[in-house]
C-alpha cells in the first residue's frame, strides 16, 4: 500500500514539514516521487518511520537514529524485539508506581496499614514526581528521555540505606562547597572534593558518566534560575562557584 505525504502525516500524527525534513537529512526517503512531484511512501518506509519515532521517543538524536537504521547490521525484527522489552519494562515501572500511589492514598484515608518499606517506596516516587514537575523538561531536553527514565528507575531501586547515603551526600556537597567558598578558590582542594562527592552522588541515579555530561549539569546549575536558587539559597554565588569548580574538575 502507498501513502502520499499528506496521508502519512495524518496516519503517523506528525507534520508534513517534519517528513520533508527527514527526507532532506536522508533519515526517511520516500519510496518515489510521482509525476506531480509529490512524495509517495510504501510499507518499507512506514516500518522505517515507526523505528525513527520509537528511537526519538527514547531520547536518541536524529543523527544517531540515522546511523542506527542505515547500518548494514540493522535488524528490524531484533529492533522490534528490543523495543517490546523496553516498553514492557516501562509499563511494569508505571504499574508499580500506580500501585504505590493507590496504597498511599488508602493509607492517608486510614483504610489500610502501610509498612515503613512501602512508605519509603512512596516517598521515592513523590521525590521523582516533584523533580519531573520542576526540572523534567530541561533534563529530558538535555539528556534524552531514556537517560532520565533510567535514572528514575535506578532511584526507585535504591534500598533504604542507599537512599540515606544518597541524601547524606547531598548535604555533604553543600557543606563542602560552603567551606570551599570561604577559601574562595574553585581550584582548591575543598572545591574539588565537593566535585568528587557530586560525582559519587550522581552514581546513585546515573547509569552512565561522562565529563561532558557532568560539566553540562554545572552549566545548568548556574544558568537555570531554579537550580541556581537551590544552591544560592545556601550561600550567595554558590551555583556559579560550583560551575567553575566543575569546569576544572572535568577538565
Amino acid at each position: 500500500m502507498e501513502y502520499s505525504i499528506n496521508e502519512l502525516s495524518k496516519l503517523a500524527k506528525i507534520s508534513k514539514r517534519t517528513l520533508r525534513y527527514y527526507d532532506e537529512i536522508n533519515l526517511l526517503k520516500p519510496k518515489r516521487i510521482n509525476s506531480s512531484g509529490y512524495r509517495i511512501y510504501g510499507d518499507y518506509e512506514i516500518d522505517q518511520l515507526q523505528q525513527i519515532l520509537f528511537y526519538k521517543e527514547m531520547g536518541f538524536k536524529l543523527d544517531e537514529i540515522r546511523e542506527i537504521i542505515t547500518s548494514p547490521s540493522f535488524d528490524i525484527l531484533n529492533a522490534l524485539t528490543n523495543h517490546k522489552k523496553e516498553l514492557i519494562e516501562k509499563r511494569n515501572q508505571i504499574n508499580l508506581l500506580i500501585e504505590n500511589v493507590e496504597k498511599t492514598i488508602s493509607y492517608k484515608k486510614g483504610e489500610i496499614y502501610m509498612s515503613n518499606k512501602e512508605k519509603f517506596e512512596g516517598f521515592k516516587k513523590e521525590l521523582i514526581d516533584k523533580n519531573e514537575e520542576k526540572y523534567g523538561n530541561e533534563i529530558r531536553e538535555k539528556y534524552g528521555n531514556k537517560q532520565v527514565d533510567d535514572a528514575n528507575k535506578k532511584m526507585l531501586g535504591l534500598g533504604e540505606e542507599e537512599y540515606k547515603e544518597f541524601e547524606k551526600l547531598s548535604q555533604e556537597i553543600i557543606s563542602k562547597l560552603e567551606e570551599a567558598m570561604e577559601e574562595g578558590n574553585p581550584r582548591g582542594q575543598k572545591a574539588q572534593e565537593a566535585c568528587e562527592l557530586h560525582k559519587k552522588w550522581l552514581g546513585y541515579t546515573w547509569n552512565f558518566y561522562t565529563k561532558e555530561a557532568h560539566m553540562g549539569l554545572g552549566e545548568m546549575y548556574a544558568a537555570d534560575e531554579r537550580f541556581k536558587k537551590y544552591y544560592d539559597d545556601n550561600k550567595e554565588g554558590m551555583a556559579e562557584f560550583f560551575r567553575d569548580a566543575l569546569k576544572i574538575y572535568t577538565r
